[in-house]
């Protein structure tokens, strides 16, 4: 790999690192139960800081490709993402929504011709089983919308990931950034509103929960996301959400104590694998010289 292409996706992989937090600051730092409205507060204040900083809207085509990208990547796949985790076991929804890099790979081929690399589609299942020795339970049961809802929130953010590299938008990531969280908050306004009831007084730690949450864990993440999809494939990029479970049962061992089995550890090393061979694949040749 050239020097440009691992730095590329070692700052795109800080991105799913950082997702993986989000567990932890949900827990113990905000109020339970509000998972439509906490979404909104992540993505909506974020998105007008950035297009304060940036100071551009979208410009023709742009406002529905804005709105359709931010419901993609933000309001239905989140959505999808808080109702697949209340029906299912933690475990089970972390499972489900792991096949969206194999979506990618076959949307890619759809979108953008990219070709599917059998390494890729290996890479993409050595990331499935990973996830699962990582959280998957004996006891876990199966729950027909849960799992319904887990498959098309990983539709959903795959459509997202292949088409924010397929429209190439004409600006800056940052500015990508900002129109995509603007959107994808606006549309979770009403969501919030009509299925959840008004936030109580929020405290300290709340606020603070919520702002690590919008700064650090959508404005610099999601900059860091489109900014690796404007530079790298889509298949490349996909698999590194496999390192958000990672990141949160090890944060779930180190900070709060839980413990971490064999399994887990074989899950983790299985998870690494994976990643390495999606990256492996894509510096494989396209088309294969013919021979004499």
């Amino acid at each position: 790999m050239s020097k440009n292409r691992n730095v590329d996706l070692a700052l795109t992989a800080l991105a799913p690192a950082i997702w993986g937090s989000t567990y932890l600051v949900t827990t113990e730092f905000l109020p339970s139960g509000y998972p439509f409205t906490v979404a909104m507060l992540r993505a909506l204040p974020a998105g007008l800081l950035l297009l304060l900083i940036v100071r551009r809207l979208p410009e023709g085509i742009w406002w529905p490709r804005t709105f359709i990208l931010g419901a993609l990547n933000f309001s239905f796949f989140w959505a999808m993402l808080f109702v697949s985790a209340y029906r299912l076991p933690g475990g089970v929804a972390a499972t489900v929504g792991a096949v969206q890099p194999l979506i990618v790979i076959l949307l890619s081929r759809v979108f953008l011709g990219s070709p599917i690399r059998v390494l890729s589609v290996v890479a993409g299942l050595a990331g499935i089983a990973g996830v699962a020795l990582l959280v998957l339970t004996p006891g876990a049961t199966l729950d027909p919308l849960g799992v319904l809802a887990g498959l098309a929130g990983a539709v959903s953010m795959a459509f997202g990931t292949v088409l924010s590299r397929h429209w190439a938008p004409p600006v800056p990531p940052l500015t990508f950034t900002a129109w995509q969280l603007a959107a994808g908050g606006l549309l979770l306004v009403p969501v919030a509103l009509f299925f959840e009831p008004s936030l109580p007084p929020l405290t300290t730690a709340n606020v603070l929960g919520l702002a690590y949450l919008g700064l650090i864990g959508a404005a610099f993440t999601y900059l860091l996301w489109f900014r690796g999809l404007s530079r790298l494939e889509p298949s490349a990029v996909s698999p590194l959400g496999f390192l958000s479970p990672v990141v949160a049962i090890l944060l779930g061992w180190g900070v709060l104590g839980e413990h971490l089995t064999s399994i887990q550890a074989l899950g983790i090393l299985v998870v690494f694998a994976s990643v390495w061979l999606s990256q492996r694949a894509q510096l494989m040749p396209k088309v294969r010289p013919a021979r004499a």
